[in-house]
């Protein structure tokens, strides 16, 4: 079998090889609409052969998803692997400036929109010239507009030939994935799709070899894997890095055709497609699925669900113990990482092994080191003592931040010779080695010279029976320096007892830690990945 890579793992060649392997298994499904494993490489193909086609084309171009979730956007960015090309994952969430910017600095030259975002692109198209090619795919939400293509128009031209740029492709091409992150612009972290690859593989029984070996993965790859349902976004590193993985091993990938989370929806799914597996982001998720089957635990059979990983916000020991009372055979997997790094470490929950909340095993290749000052460089935290470190990871990481050296060599730095990505996560490390996550110390409020940090606040605040969820700020303080602050979303029927809330975090916390001031909000105002805004909440807390 060829191998077309010189430099690793190449999706492209991973997923052609997949498709031929088993091409009538499913690969994607969204409602009623069903694509096998070959169908997925011939419309790629057609996507690819536009992309190599366009005037300019180069490799390492920028291709763009500007999709909720849906079929065309692993379908897309297997075109333009398969092209040689580059992925930028965009937030549909974004304004006009921030898509601007995203565009701009990510280079971006191909963009595949969602036909409701028409009149937002048109708006903004004149100052993103960069840009080519625009991709339309039809939502319902209106016609394709004249300066764009209509993307089924071009899927539907391709052939079984598989299609690749003169350059051909590598193992060093790149993903790039644009986070947010607590402070500043969005920053594209860069992947080479080999380190991506051998990170998910190394959660495999049946790992693969170091360099790209077609025909072993052919012989892994004999009939259809697992069927996973991406409940986060695509367009964030939870779920579409959980979707790569089930692809990696000829698993089938299914979408929900609601636009904002719905348990109700993501309860019927399961059941509908006898789902094997999910991404949530924590609570965030989880908390609304328990409420459902804890109203109606007798609506759904949920019993095909194995497995659910989570990542990016805290999910609760209280929350994971009422899902395995529906589902006693579940595993829950909460995983502690970010786009800078991949599987830092992980608190599994079985019916015969509770985690904990915020407690996590390191991973071989993750430290929790102190920060550096002009006296003594990066140690390791000392297990049983009260000190706080960042939580970091060394071995297969991003190459850095796209265009940014500066913020490149703040993250990814050498501690002992040995290069680690330490995204910011703060923590301490118990006698027995068990990690507890503080949270992200940008984020962090020190309050008469303590520091807290904000998720254990807002943690503690969610236990309480009234409350449905929280933020919690730091705002100026004249004798304090910076007083604590929550805004908290509350079920309803419920009214606001200060009070109460400040006594439930004293009974689980240090008494400093207890929000000076609480605030009844409508909503927190989570984003579709979980996340909180913490700059706009402090203002609104100031106001």
């Amino acid at each position: 079998m060829n191998d077309s890579t010189d430099a690793g793992w190449n999706f492209a060649d991973l997923w052609e090889t997949i498709a031929t392997g088993i091409p009538d298994a499913l690969c994607q499904q969204q409602g009623s609409r069903r694509v096998s494993w070959s169908e997925f490489n011939r419309r790629a193909n057609g996507v690819a052969r536009h992309l190599v086609d366009t005037d300019g084309a180069a490799e390492q171009d920028k291709v763009a998803q500007y999709l909720y979730n849906c079929p065309e956007y692993l379908e897309s960015v297997f075109a333009a692997f398969k092209a040689g090309m580059a992925v930028v994952n965009t937030n549909y969430r974004y304004a006009a400036d921030e898509l601007v910017y995203l565009w701009d600095n990510g280079d971006v030259t191909t963009v595949v929109f969602h036909g409701t975002f028409t009149d937002r692109i048109e708006a903004v198209r004149a100052r993103v010239p960069g840009i080519t090619t625009w991709l339309w795919v039809d939502d319902g939400a209106g016609t394709c507009p004249d300066w764009a293509t209509p993307y089924e128009e071009v899927a539907s031209a391709g052939s079984d030939e598989n299609v690749s740029g003169t350059w051909g492709r590598s193992g060093d091409h790149l993903m790039l994935i644009y986070t947010g992150g607590t402070t500043g612009m969005p920053k594209g972290v860069m992947w080479r799709q080999d380190d991506v690859f051998g990170v998910l593989d190394a959660n495999n029984k049946q790992r693969m070899p170091p360099e790209q070996d077609l025909d072993a993965a052919a012989e892994r790859i004999t009939t259809a894997g697992p069927r996973n349902l991406p409940s986060a976004p695509l367009m964030h590193g939870t779920g579409f890095f959980n979707a790569l993985s089930n692809l990696m091993i000829g698993g089938s990938i299914t979408t929900m055709e609601g636009r904002s989370f719905d348990p109700i929806e993501f309860l019927d799914t399961v059941e509908t497609f006898d789902l094997n597996s999910t991404s949530i982001v924590g609570d965030a998720f989880a908390k609304p699925i328990l409420r459902a089957l804890d109203a109606e635990p007798d609506r759904w059979d949920i019993s095909s669900l194995r497995v659910i990983v989570s990542s990016g916000v805290m999910w609760s020991k209280e929350t994971k113990d009422g899902l395995l009372r529906h589902n006693p055979r579940l595993i829950l997997v909460d995983a502690l990482g970010s786009s800078e790094a991949i599987g830092m470490a992980t608190n599994t929950t079985t019916a015969g092994a509770r985690g904990e909340t915020a407690r996590f095993v390191l991973g071989p290749n993750t430290r929790v080191v102190t920060d550096p000052t002009d006296m003594e460089p990066s140690r390791d935290v000392i297990p049983g003592s009260d000190e706080l470190g960042r939580v970091a990871l060394r071995g297969r990481t991003p190459i850095g931040y796209y265009k940014d050296e500066e913020k490149s060599a703040q993250t990814f730095v050498l501690i002992d010779g040995e290069r680690y990505s330490i995204p910011g996560d703060y923590a301490s490390v118990d006698v027995d080695g068990t990690v507890n996550l503080k949270g992200r110390g940008s984020q962090c409020i020190n309050t008469g010279g303590e520091k807290v940090y904000p998720e254990e606040v807002e943690e503690c605040l969610k236990l309480h029976s009234s409350v449905r969820d929280a933020a919690v700020v730091g705002l100026p303080d004249e004798k304090w320096g910076q007083a604590i602050n929550a805004l908290v979303e509350l079920h309803p029927g419920n009214d606001l007892d200060p009070e109460a809330l400040r006594d439930h975090v004293k009974a689980h916390l240090a008494a400093y830690k207890a929000p000076k001031t609480i605030t009844e909000i409508e909503s927190v105002g989570r984003a579709a990945n979980g996340k909180l805004d913490y700059a706009a909440l402090t203002v609104l807390a100031a106001g």
